[in-house]
């Protein structure tokens, strides 16, 4: 594949929605909430080391939902783990898909909407991570994160 054509698909992929992962991916999504019965509209905002903002062992991902933050912490001991047990790492794309299909996950269960973080296991971690991977692959690939403006 040339440059040129390779820069256009590049392009073409980087401006997909997540029309393009119908139901799979967790960095857009919508899920009802179990109680009420809301749409929520869940979308990616970031992920930060929490070791600088609040000396936790973990990293944030965080979402809103319906315009409401909300925190996904996942421990930094599942990178230790995913790499002795696969020999490869946790990306940042594969982090926020993780985190977002254990949202979701929380959503479809009845959440507490007041509480704003979330704090998975390792088990949880891995768990969310192997069901990503096999959705992923169904997919084509994990979508690249949205840059957001």
């Amino acid at each position: 594949m040339n440059t040129r054509i390779r820069a256009t698909h590049s392009l073409a992929l980087a401006r997909a929605g997540p029309e393009r992962y119908p139901n799979n991916m967790y960095e857009d999504f919508h899920g009802t909430d179990r109680w009420t019965g809301e749409d929520l509209h869940c979308r990616w905002k970031g992920t930060i080391v929490a070791i600088a903002t609040r000396h936790a062992d973990a990293v944030d991902i965080r979402f809103d939902v319906n315009g409401r933050p909300m925190w996904i912490a996942l421990p930094c001991t599942a990178w230790v783990e995913q790499k002795k047990r696969s020999g490869k790492v946790i990306t940042d794309q594969l982090a926020a898909q993780i985190a977002g299909r254990y949202l979701r996950q929380l959503i479809e269960e009845g959440y507490d909407a007041q509480r704003e973080i979330y704090t998975m296991t390792v088990a949880e971690v891995l768990g969310h991570l192997d069901a990503v991977v096999a959705e992923a692959k169904e997919q084509g690939s994990i979508p690249t994160l949205p840059v957001l403006a």
